[in-house]
Parts: structure tokens; C-alpha cells; sequence
């Protein structure tokens, strides 16, 4: 069975032409220029081309061979763009796809269960983890070394380290 990961969402069109905002579920927006192709969310049957890539900020603007109007490009938006994940390149140490964050445990420094990490927001300085605990209240976590010390993808379990009054 073929294992699927999702690289990112189309946000909203981006000119006249078809061109499409992508918020990447990567923390390596690079790979866009990686991949040649893509399916879009539920359907693995077609193949997407990508014609051409580039950023704005911490967002993808993708041009999709075949998508030439806002018309077509709108369809599109708030699904997902996904790949193979054999056709990833190899993760670097350290590197992670934020798909694969979904549903870590959120414990404090001293132990205690937090929660689930829900989402990756991103913002203009840098992500923002988005954690549920059990009475589905949300809290945010900035995602730097300070406020999450340790993060393992392996054993499903991040430790924050939270200012006072977050949680």
C-alpha cells in the first residue's frame, strides 16, 4: 500500500492566471521545487504537473500545468496537495513533515500531559503549534527550541516548556 502525506493546501488564487497560494505542510518549503508533480486531495488517479514555483514570504505560489484561469484555480482551493511519500526526497536530520506532527502528546517539562498537537499555524516570524487538550481548549505554542524543547516524531511525544499563564 502506497503511503500518502500531504505537502500542502491551497489557500487562495494569486493572479489573473491561475496561480494558486499553497501554505506548505513541510518545514521545508524548498521541496516544492523538488517535485515535478502532484495529486490533489482525495484523487490519486491524476497526476498534477507543477510548471513553475516560487515564494512569497513563508507561502508557495505554484502555477499547475493545465490550470489557467482564476475559474480553475478556485476549484482548487482548500484541498490538498499530496504526494507519494517514496517520491520525497530524503529527510535530513532533524527534518520532519509537519503531517507527521498531527496528533503528537504535548507534555510540560515536569510531566504533565498538555494535550494533542492539532495543527501547524504559520506566521510571518515562525510556526505556531496549535495543541487540544481533553476539554478541547487551544493552546498556542510558539515552535522554537525554548518553548519545545524536545520533539520525537518516533515516540509521538513533544515536552514544552511554557511561559506562565499559557496553559
Amino acid at each position: 500500500m502506497i503511503e500518502y502525506f500531504n505537502i500542502g493546501q491551497i489557500v487562495k488564487v494569486q493572479g489573473l492566471k491561475g496561480d494558486m497560494r499553497v501554505y506548505p505542510l513541510t518545514d521545508y518549503k524548498e521541496r516544492f521545487e523538488e517535485i515535478d508533480w502532484v495529486y490533489i486531495s482525495d484523487d490519486t488517479k491524476t497526476k498534477y504537473e507543477i510548471e513553475k514555483v516560487r515564494y512569497k514570504g513563508n507561502v508557495v505560489i505554484l502555477k499547475i500545468k493545465g490550470i489557467d484561469s482564476i475559474n480553475d484555480a478556485e476549484k482548487l482551493v482548500k484541498k490538498y496537495l499530496k504526494i507519494p511519500r517514496e517520491n520525497a526526497r530524503e529527510l535530513e536530520e532533524d527534518e520532519y513533515f509537519i503531517s507527521d506532527l498531527i496528533g503528537i502528546k504535548a507534555y510540560t517539562v515536569d510531566g504533565e500531559y498538555v494535550g494533542v498537537l492539532d495543527e501547524v499555524l504559520q506566521t510571518g516570524a515562525n510556526d505556531v503549534y496549535l495543541i487540544k487538550n481533553d476539554e478541547n481548549k487551544e493552546i498556542l505554542i510558539p515552535a522554537i527550541k525554548k518553548f519545545v524543547p524536545e520533539l520525537s516524531i518516533e515516540d509521538k511525544k513533544m515536552i514544552i516548556d511554557p511561559i506562565e499563564g499559557m496553559l
